[in-house]
């Protein structure tokens, strides 16, 4: 590891099977804390490299435990977190919106690492209990559209890594891999990412897949659309920067989507709007953000997807999702 601290902090990069080694072996405990600790902060001082990405997404890939439900053509909404916003939980609540449209998801989550509230912390606050059973899940796509899949319970190699994450309290390549290695293996996807160049790399990476895809960055630092102002998107076939007001909703402000400063406060406002009890703003960027997912998962136009998501979450369709996965 001292050989490869030196050539990181040289500004030298490694190949994308170096790469892989190398997150095996962290995986694996092979390193101590002190020598995993360097490594993660190493990335928050240089960039990262598409073949360095590509690597250390493969060994998670292969070291996780794989879910098999792609009979079911379901979708992730996920973003990479680290944007440094504190919104509310903004792609959990779209992907309830989603599963209430009609479209199946596969939702990855974690625990927060530099926010208050991820979806892991906000599931488990309503009383979810996280499962890797593959009946279990399977049961809930059917009768919810939705499944949510706790990272820890299909990365069990990243155990070594959690507690040196959670003490340097500060986002690491792990964010940036986050939407990339859902176990379920997903063939749609709608990603959020915190800067324009991670948004060029899983770009570039997503093109050599198979996979249909969104990734979305708002141009002033949010990891999902925030109708804050104009975001860029990036599919299969185009790149383009695109207004709030193009997909037909206003500009708000920042504070509008403000989540709050705990768990609890955050959960307050995932239940209110849900419930059609939120604000305009807050109702609007998830409506966005659902409609998106909408539109690369069924293949439909913009206006109608956005139908689609405000009658999920206007109807209660998407509260109905959210008991019902509660209940099971």
């Amino acid at each position: 590891m001292k050989e490869i601290l030196n050539q990181l902090i040289e500004y030298k990069s490694l190949d994308k099977q170096t790469a892989k080694e190398i997150l095996i072996n962290l995986a694996q405990g092979k390193y101590n804390q002190s020598q995993v600790a360097a490594f993660l902060t190493v990335y928050l001082m240089r960039s990262i490299t598409v073949e360095e990405l590509e690597g250390f997404r493969d060994a998670m890939l292969d070291l996780c435990v794989p879910v098999e439900i792609i009979e079911y053509d379901a979708i992730d909404l996920c973003g990479t977190g680290g944007d440094g916003k504190n919104t509310f939980n903004i792609s959990t609540l779209s992907s309830f919106i989603v599963a209430g449209a009609g479209q199946n998801v596969a939702k990855h989550g974690n625990n927060g690492v530099s926010s208050v509230s991820g979806s892991s912390n906000l599931m488990a606050h309503f009383g979810y209990e996280f499962t890797n059973d593959i009946g279990k899940l399977r049961k809930s796509l059917d009768e919810c559209g939705l499944c949510f899949l706790h990272a820890p319970l299909f990365h069990p190699a990243m155990k070594n890594v959690a507690p040196i994450r959670r003490d340097l309290g500060v986002k690491t390549f792990f964010n940036m891999l986050g939407p990339m290695v859902n176990p379920s293996f997903p063939k749609k996807q709608l990603v959020g990412v915190f800067n324009l160049e991670l948004a060029r790399l899983y770009g570039y990476l997503y093109q050599k897949t198979d996979k249909h895809f969104v990734i979305l960055h708002a141009l002033d630092g949010y990891d999902e659309i925030s109708l804050t102002g104009a975001f860029k998107k990036i599919t299969n076939d185009k790149e383009e920067i695109v207004s709030p007001e193009e997909i037909g909703l206003q500009t708000i402000q920042p504070e509008a989507i403000f989540g709050g400063d705990t768990v609890e406060e955050s959960a307050k406002i995932f239940e209110r709007i849900l419930k059609g009890e939120g604000t305009k703003p807050q109702n609007e960027v998830v409506i966005a953000n659902a409609a998106m997912a909408i539109q690369c998962g069924k293949g439909v136009s913009s206006d109608d997807a956005l139908g689609m998501a405000r009658e999920s979450l206007e109807s209660g369709k998407a509260l109905k999702t959210f008991r019902k996965i509660l209940e099971l």
